[in-house]
């Protein structure tokens, strides 16, 4: 194995203008996915296990009894469920689109996620299905301070519910820089003292001072620009937290299964399992709870995932505006790593409401924020509340369909691209 302060091999882990090229081409063709996906259907347990692993006992989620007398009618699932649905809407790609797709244009070069941006269309509901097109819709190329070139890559994963009405869309940008220039950067330094019996009582107070709508409406009228949302607080984050969390995740990266299942797997792709310490082949995902693997690769502790964070963001919002409120926008970038012992704090203001097209809306800052002061991930976010004399209707979405949707995020890319 290469150790990370060599230099690579000659082109190896170099952007260059014929990779980028060669992602240009993958734009709007459908990816077929490789994953099924954690859950095929919306039920109750498979919701309330997602609810739970963020630390969520919202009713709305978790108890169809009373789930059934709000304006929903039945257990709903929380905004990012969908990262746990979608059966694979791609069609099966002929032998050009195969060879097109097959393999990563940006091999040897270090990823990471920037970038995470929602809308919500219409809920998922008890005993939904649910069909997902995964396909690129911009690459960028960009100069950075922390890893000289760069190519910004976006993907689009567009989500349909058991009717083939558009849900949702997950669009994510993903960074692609130069290994062995990222690295000449200088090396974070982490300080994680033990915490004192007063700092954990302040996190335990946090806990208890949390707060839930629920059915009491929050009327558009009665928000006013500069309102701090009632804080929520996720940490210290621990590995069990990570364990729990995938409980109701999936493994989303690693293909499920464990024993003879993922042997079967790691004979497929053996690039998914590195081998440990004692030369046993785990999981590329453990950087995220084994200290030794992080540190393999650079980092100075185990770290949390992107869905965590965005997911922390959902509760905080979902929470504020009550059963009868819609969370129609999100968007975050994921600046700073959030490691095992972290606190994050889960904060949010609103900073304008506008009535628009019959929509009541209202635009919100939000973020988390760690126990040093740190802003790991910011974001703004669109939610709809009812007015007096209104309630919420549901947004449409630009398409009515998976190719119109498609159609219109590479139009809309086509302006920056």
């Amino acid at each position: 194995m290469t150790s990370i302060e060599e230099k690579p091999a000659e082109g190896f882990g170099v952007l260059s203008d014929e990779a980028i090229e060669r992602s240009r081409r993958r734009l709007g063709i459908p990816n077929p996915q490789r994953n099924p996906p954690h859950n095929y259907e919306v039920t109750w347990d498979g919701v309330r296990h997602f609810a739970y692993g963020y630390g969520d006992d919202n009713p709305l989620y978790c108890d169809p009894g009373y789930a059934s007398g709000t304006r929903w009618g039945e257990l709903v699932a929380p905004p990012t469920f969908l990262y746990t649905m979608g059966e694979d809407a791609a069609p099966t790609p002929d032998p050009a689109t195969k060879a097109l797709l097959k393999g990563d244009p940006f091999a040897g070069l270090g990823s990471y996620q920037a970038v995470m941006e929602f809308e919500w269309w219409r809920p998922l509901r008890l005993g939904d299905r649910c069909r997902m097109l995964q396909t690129q819709v911009g690459v960028q190329p960009k100069r950075s301070s922390f890893g000289g070139r760069t190519a910004h890559v976006t993907h689009d994963y567009l989500y349909t519910n058991g009717d083939g009405e558009m849900h949702a869309l997950r669009r994510g940008t993903w960074i692609n820089a130069e290994r062995h220039t990222s690295r000449k950067r200088a090396k974070e330094t982490l300080q994680q003292p033990p915490y004192t019996p007063g700092q954990l009582a302040e996190i335990d107070a946090a806990y208890a001072a949390e707060t839930r709508r629920g059915a009491e409406p929050r009327y558009w009228e009665d928000v006013e620009i500069g309102e701090a949302l009632p804080p929520k607080v996720k940490g210290p984050l621990t590995t069990t937290d990570v364990v729990v969390w995938h409980l109701g995740w999936g493994m989303q990266l690693t293909p499920p299964g464990a024993f003879g299942i993922a042997a079967r797997v790691r004979r497929k792709a053996p690039g998914l399992y590195p081998p440990n310490k004692l030369n046993i082949p785990d999981t590329v995902q453990r950087l995220h709870w084994e200290p030794e693997r992080a540190r393999e690769l650079g980092l100075p502790n185990p770290y949390d995932y992107g869905g965590m964070r965005e997911t922390w963001l959902c509760h905080l919002l979902t929470d504020w505006i009550g059963d009868d409120g819609w969370l129609w926008k999100l968007r975050c970038e994921h600046r700073k790593f959030n490691y095992l012992g972290d606190t994050t704090w889960v904060r949010g203001e609103v900073v304008d409401k506008k009535q628009v097209d019959g929509r009541a809306e209202v635009h919100l800052a939000v973020r988390c924020e760690n126990q040093r002061g740190e802003v790991t991930t910011p974001g703004t976010a669109v939610v709809l509340l009812p007015a007096r004399d209104q309630a919420v209707e549901l947004p449409a979405p630009p398409a009515p369909d998976l190719p119109g949707m498609v159609a219109h995020e590479l139009a809309r890319f086509s302006v920056t691209d």
